[in-house]
């Protein structure tokens, strides 16, 4: 198969610009929270230096990043608005995985709103709903296999339920072979990392491509009910709604977000209700809603720390801070603005699942926007059906990790866990288990009263 990119030259060494001395990241994500705390405390905006040399500007409190989020001044599409990528700087870098596809999530106005039509009936609430049974089914199969476990064993759960469940359910939606799914999991994890070598990034490219255009070469032969044979016939009814690359990205797009985002979900609600036994209780007992657990935890350890890139169209004065200048490159800071003590008081650091005013209005965990994530609901509905199921089947689940807790995800990208260990207490016969775990359907309240 023939790369569909075409030839990039390599990142030309240059000088650094003028300026303000940067706030250097840190690539491997150690410490995502003291790291935005820092830069919190230096501003709202920070201009701060990415892998690779690559400069942008930190934005880090609730209230200025949800209004960058939606100003027409701010674009995602790196070919119109990057001057650096422009001129072919890090063609060959970790972020050409981010903002180098052509997919909604690097268009800007018309191009935006074309591509998202295109992809928006994968996520309406009536084939979200469609979705519950099978969600319901894989997560009591999984819960299944875990019962065989030998007592007193240690587990990963996220490789043993919070992995295995989204990635099942996006693939089902997208109709991926089930003989193709452990591959294109594993790209798609390495496609999130922030810390690959040039030459890894460039091979995780090449084989992501491959892994999808197999996968639409198969829809072809193959079509069905699916999400990737409904983008294939977009694509070949009329070529001008969506192009080979458009499709491809696109696929990457949905497919690496819709899995890995949930992942996450999961593993710090269940990581987060673990660490805090007296939070954990309000729900079991029924005095909190799951879906209150579930939005504090998007607020507190949201499944993404930080979105690459944004980019000024024109110049933007910021109140009372410095002026974002045309061209220049802007970085979200969910985590960051999570936990802004400005919108949360001095309590923002504090996991409290009967936080006043808390619910999905406030936080900014799946964007704002025109780019608000469209498998926002989706997600939800997993980790909604994933969790009292879990605490269910498990009421005696209690972490296994070393001090300093379970390793983090690598990259400053997503927020999590890399790996998970529990011991599982033994599990409850069916008619002895808590009557009050019973699911929530979609739509409940999210807000009760406490």
């Amino acid at each position: 198969m023939t790369h569909p990119h075409p030839p990039r030259p390599a990142t030309p060494a240059t000088t650094a610009p003028p300026g303000p001395r940067p706030f250097v990241l840190d690539a491997a994500g150690r410490d995502l929270h003291g790291e935005a705390a820092r830069l919190r405390a230096l501003g709202p905006a920070v201009l701060v230096e990415l892998p690779a040399g690559i400069r942008a500007w930190s934005i880090n409190t609730h209230d200025l990043l949800k209004t960058l989020l939606t100003d027409d001044r701010v674009s995602k599409d790196p070919r119109r608005h990057w001057p650096a990528w422009q001129r072919g700087e890090h063609h060959d870098t970790w972020i050409r995985t981010w903002v180098g596809v052509h997919n909604m999530d690097t268009a800007y106005g018309p191009e935006h709103r074309r591509l998202r039509k295109l992809v928006a009936p994968a996520f309406t609430g009536r084939r979200t709903q469609a979705m519950l049974p099978r969600v319901r089914h894989a997560a009591d199969r999984l819960l299944d296999a875990l019962e065989d476990t030998a007592p007193g064993a240690v587990v990963d759960l996220r490789a043993a339920y919070a992995h295995p469940l989204p990635m099942q359910v996006i693939c089902d939606l997208f109709g991926v072979p089930e003989t193709s799914r452990p591959r294109l999991a594993h790209l798609m994890a390495r496609a999130m990392d922030t810390t690959l070598t040039p030459d890894e990034a460039e091979h995780t490219v090449l084989e992501v491509d491959l892994a999808l255009a197999a996968l639409v070469a198969h829809r072809r032969r193959h079509p069905g009910d699916d999400l990737t044979s409904a983008l294939v016939a977009a694509r070949d009814d009329d070529g001008s709604h969506l192009s080979e690359r458009e499709l491809l990205d696109t696929l990457l797009l949905v497919i690496g977000a819709g899995n890995e985002t949930t992942v996450n979900l999961i593993g710090n609600a269940v990581h987060a209700l673990l660490t805090h036994p007296d939070q954990l209780r309000l729900v079991l007992d029924g005095t909190v809603s799951w879906h209150d657990a579930l939005e504090e935890t998007l607020r507190w350890a949201p499944s993404v720390a930080n979105v690459p890139l944004r980019y000024a169209v024109e110049d933007i004065p910021l109140p009372g801070g410095p002026t974002i200048r045309k061209g220049e490159a802007i970085l979200a800071a969910y985590a960051a603005a999570g936990r802004d003590p400005a919108k949360h008081g001095p309590t923002a650091d504090r996991f409290d699942i009967t936080r006043p005013g808390r619910g999905a209005a406030e936080h900014l965990a799946f964007g704002h926007g025109v780019h608000f994530c469209p498998g926002a609901p989706l997600a939800r509905m997993e980790a909604v059906v994933a969790l009292p199921a879990l605490f269910d089947r498990f009421p005696g689940l209690h972490l296994a990790a070393a001090p300093g807790g379970p390793p983090p995800t690598e990259g400053f990208i997503a927020y999590g866990h890399h790996t998970l260990p529990v011991r599982l207490a033994a599990a409850l016969h069916p008619v002895a288990r808590n009557p009050r775990l019973r699911l929530e359907e979609p739509g409940a309240a999210r807000n009760r009263s406490v």
